[in-house]
């Protein structure tokens, strides 16, 4: 029996974000984060350039927890060519976030420095986000 043929990458449409987010809604690692409040594809460089402006703000003092993977391929085909012939090549990886879903934990900072550093964070952000405060936290 013939074996399809390896592709490097999986066939992945885009598909449609309906629903709040299943999972990572909930905070995990550290006291404070930021929830999604829409759903959009977030892209490996704004993840990265909401990393640098929080970590920045924060002078390497505690910890920040990324918790999105920009693990889906977004492709597209190349100008002025035809219809057809196959799939594009990969343009950029993005992460799916949905209403709901953490996207950046912080922890080990005061209140106010946390809020700073997530705020300056989501400004690099497509997403409409809130700043959240664990249960357990105790001012």
């Amino acid at each position: 029996m013939l074996q399809p043929k390896r592709t490097k990458y999986r066939k992945v449409q885009k598909g449609r974000m309906k629903g709040n987010s299943g999972r990572g809604h909930l905070l995990s690692n550290g006291m404070f984060g930021i929830k999604s409040l829409d759903s959009n594809f977030l892209t490996s460089r704004q993840i990265e350039a909401a990393r640098v402006a929080a970590t920045r703000f924060m002078k390497r003092e505690g910890q920040l927890w990324i918790k999105i993977f920009p693990d889906k391929p977004i492709t597209k085909k190349p100008l002025e060519v035809r219809m057809g012939k196959g799939k594009g090549a990969p343009e950029y990886w993005a992460a799916v976030v949905k209403p709901g879903r953490i996207i950046f934990e912080v922890g080990g900072v005061p209140l106010e420095v946390a809020k700073e550093a997530l705020r300056l964070a989501a400004q690099k952000l497509p997403v409409k986000t809130k700043f959240i405060v664990a249960r357990d936290y105790d001012a």
